[in-house]
């Protein structure tokens, strides 16, 4: 019994008596873990963030991500300079 361990759940192989398909209809899964690394049942928060890296350093849609990830922080640092009330005229003199 620790304290820091959480228990896993109890899994079993019910299977219905009328379901016609493949597998359990029962069965929780997301439907893109098959072509993720990250969304296994590691352990700790080193492994999850390797995991991570190594995915994002070796996916092939490396222009759609990083031209996303631009995006995203403009906006953010967009949000923040308004909520933070920045005066952008200082970038523009009139002469």
């Amino acid at each position: 019994m620790g304290i820091l361990n959480t228990r896993k759940n109890k899994k079993y192989s019910y299977t219905p008596r009328y379901y016609k398909g493949e597998g359990s209809p029962f069965e929780l899964k997301h439907k893109f873990d098959d072509y993720r690394v990250t969304a296994g049942s590691d352990k700790g928060l080193k492994t999850k963030l390797n995991n991570a890296l190594d995915d994002y350093k070796y996916n092939e849609d490396r222009s759609g991500a990083n031209r996303r990830i631009m995006i995203i922080v403009g906006v953010l640092i967009l949000a923040f300079l308004f909520i933070i009330d920045f005066d952008l005229s200082i970038f523009f003199s009139d002469r």
